[in-house]
């Protein structure tokens, strides 16, 4: 564990906190068996969290009690890791926009590809497929936008992507009262020469 410590603290020092088990295989050069030993110790001791086989998030003090950091930390590189193209939506973005009322639970993620749902300590993701020719022409830079936080950025709709997202998933974004209630908070906020609905249903 003693060569484990300094390269999380090493990490967290440049303003990361996340990792791949192939960038720490390659950085500790520690034996299989003894890195997956450090490894499992660190999460044990509530160090480490892993949303994902391979991917790892290091816990700062006042992200234990919750379990892992909140995700609009670590669902970019999470995903590139993975190979996805994703954009944070429905509730989640409906709240950055200004939404008062639509506090998420959980935190609402569109994807090109299937991904299973999971919990990490306190946090709840929800993905939602969407099929890869609708997700390429809404995915467009004119209609997302940067949710920023002390690790970075991570995608998320536009305004008018989340009003369209909340309509499409309406049993998703708390009912059809629910996205009522969106509308009302955040559609005027709402370009209304942008376009974002030249697609099919996916």
């Amino acid at each position: 564990m003693a060569s484990l410590d300094p390269y999380l603290d090493g990490l967290l020092a440049r303003g990361r906190a996340h990792f791949s088990r192939d960038e720490i295989a390659a950085a500790l050069a520690l034996r299989p068996s003894a890195l997956a030993a450090a490894i499992t110790r660190a999460i044990n001791e509530s160090r480490l969290a892993s949303p994902r086989h391979g991917f790892y998030l290091i816990l700062r003090p006042e992200d234990q009690i919750g379990g892992a950091p909140d995700p609009v930390k670590w669902i970019d590189p999470l995903m590139k890791h993975q190979g996805i193209d994703c954009r944070i939506s429905l509730l989640c973005a409906a709240a950055f926009h200004g939404a008062s009322h639509q506090a998420s639970m959980v935190f609402q993620v569109i994807v090109r590809r299937q991904v299973r749902d999971f919990d990490i300590g306190r946090h709840r993701l929800q993905f939602l497929y969407q099929t890869l020719q609708t997700f390429i022409q809404v995915n467009r830079p004119v209609l997302v936008g940067q949710m920023k936080s002390d690790a970075g950025f991570a995608t998320v709709a536009g305004v008018e992507l989340t009003l369209l997202d909340c309509a499409r998933y309406f049993h998703k974004a708390a009912g059809l009262d629910g996205v009522a209630q969106i509308v009302k908070d955040i559609g005027a906020k709402a370009n209304p020469r942008a376009k974002p609905m030249r697609c099919r249903p996916s």
